[in-house]
């Protein structure tokens, strides 16, 4: 379950972002090709906080599925891991889903 290690690191990581101030919510930006679970990470995400400044801190992970696109501009989204363009057959690259993005961090100023 690496959810845990990247929980651990996630914390650090918002604890040294948001200093003294007290944070309500983490949202996150999470791709496929991640290979996280967002439950098993919300899970570990209130595992490792307990007991911490952050223990009322929630995260909001956004979903971003993979896509690819081919050099003819043909963008689709597989749904299993295969980078071949599915309308002209070409090897397509990557261009979505490989995210693990803090995209903002709400806190409360003292």
């Amino acid at each position: 379950m690496h959810e845990v290690a990247l929980s651990t690191q996630l914390a650090r990581a918002v604890t040294r972002a948001a200093g003294d101030a007290k944070v309500l919510q983490v949202r996150l930006s999470i791709g496929a090709l991640r290979q996280v679970v967002p439950e098993t990470l919300d899970y570990a995400w209130g595992f490792v906080v307990k007991d911490t400044p952050l223990a009322d801190a929630e995260l909001d992970i956004h979903w971003v599925p993979l896509q690819i696109t081919c050099s003819a501009g043909h963008v689709s989204e597989p749904q299993e891991l295969d980078f071949t363009c599915p309308i002209c057959g070409e090897t397509a690259a990557v261009t979505g889903g490989n995210e693990f993005t803090i995209i903002d961090i709400e806190v409360i100023r003292s």
